[in-house]
């Protein structure tokens, strides 16, 4: 099969940009598949991030076209053409965010007009959390010429199916990312982070006001009670760093909260989750998050909020805790309960038995079905 993939790729960064490279190459063992990616993903007043591309190379990087500017509709036409002219049976689209629903749905309406392929959607929202103006609009255009759709978590399925009623949909879990190297022990971790006779809490990822770092800041002071702990916060912020360095200074938690505030490269990624006990994940909302995949990778426990679809890969009490969201008490009592019942071991156990559901092969089938004609 002829597989055409559009969406965030090589040389640009992220978590989808991951995702990518790893479908372009689970893909590839049995299908002809080109990447298309673009040349301007966001105009620099929407990106409130240092770099939009993979910084420090990136030895995991695919062959992509960079042909798609979001801003300038000339370059979808010109994107669809070229796709046009590789005659691709399957279309398949990684779609998170309203604002790529005009390019997006342009480039499949194109396409589907020239040729004979089908379009599939992998969905990681439908209308996402951080509401904007034409969110439903936007989204509308883009799923109107849409064949096929993957949804990864529960919670996105409901979204969908209200959304868009009857639609032809599968559920594939979102695949563990392999791309972040191996675990290291994790003395030596800690060691080369600079971290001794410590207990480590891990928050990684984006820092942006839905993430609820708030809410575990302000958990801090009642860990502490209990527990010599260091929290790493590790992630670029892209919601005001000095609010949350000014938090961290009122509730007298400093030497135990180190920030690094940068985007982490992908060889550097293993370093703070293989120093980690447990990763937490202290969000407002959410559907899922692709930082649960990267902590099972690790074979690291999660302690989520009961948000979106967090809950189907956060198994409560088996692989770490669910706790409500915005109640840093709760937060609290699940990070000391951790501590104080020596839970890891067991739970690192459960991670190891629980992520083999997360395999790209099944991924890869439920794309291989869509491309089934005559099914």
């Amino acid at each position: 099969m002829k597989i055409i993939i559009v969406g965030t790729a090589s040389p640009l960064r992220g978590g989808i940009a991951h995702y990518i490279a790893l479908l372009y190459k689970h893909l590839s063992v049995r299908h002809d598949v080109e990447i298309v990616t673009f040349s301007r993903q966001y105009p620099k007043f929407l990106f409130p991030g240092k770099s939009q591309e993979e910084q420090g190379g990136d030895a995991h990087a695919v062959p992509t076209e960079q042909l798609i500017d979001s801003i300038n509709p000339f370059t979808w036409y010109t994107a669809a053409r070229a796709i046009i002219r590789k005659k691709p049976d399957l279309l398949i689209f990684k779609y998170w965010l309203p604002f790529f629903g005009p390019c997006f749905g342009t480039i499949a309406r194109l396409v589907k007009r020239a040729t004979k392929a089908r379009v599939l959607f992998i969905c990681d929202n439908v209308i996402p959390h951080e509401h904007r103006p034409g969110d439903r609009l936007f989204t509308r255009y883009a799923f109107s010429a849409v064949d096929h759709y993957i949804v990864q978590s529960a919670a996105v399925e409901r979204e969908l199916k209200e959304f868009k009623p009857g639609v032809d949909m599968a559920f594939a879990a979102h695949p563990i990312y392999e791309i972040f190297g191996s675990a290291m022990p994790k003395e030596a971790a800690q060691e080369e982070l600079g971290i001794t006779d410590e207990r480590v809490l891990l928050f990684f990822g984006y820092v942006r006001k839905y993430k609820g770092l708030f809410t575990l800041l302000d958990a801090m002071p009642e860990i502490l009670k209990a527990q010599k702990v260091k929290l790493l916060v590790v992630g670029e912020f892209y919601d005001g760093e000095q609010q949350y360095r000014d938090a961290i200074a009122k509730l007298g938690i400093t030497d135990a909260v180190h920030v690094h505030s940068d985007y982490v490269p992908n060889d550097e990624v293993g370093i703070y989750f293989s120093a980690a006990d447990v990763v937490v994940l202290p969000y407002l909302s959410a559907t899922q998050s692709g930082i649960v995949q990267i902590a099972y990778q690790f074979d690291k426990p999660v302690i989520a909020t009961d948000v979106g679809g967090l809950s189907e890969v956060v198994l409560h009490d088996r692989t770490g805790y669910i706790v409500p969201p915005n109640a840093p008490e709760k937060l609290a009592a699940a990070v000391n309960r951790f501590y104080d019942e020596a839970k890891e071991e067991l739970f690192v156990d459960q991670v190891r038995e629980e992520k083999k559901k997360y395999s790209w092969e099944t991924l890869v089938k439920t794309i291989e079905a869509f491309g089934n004609y005559d099914r």
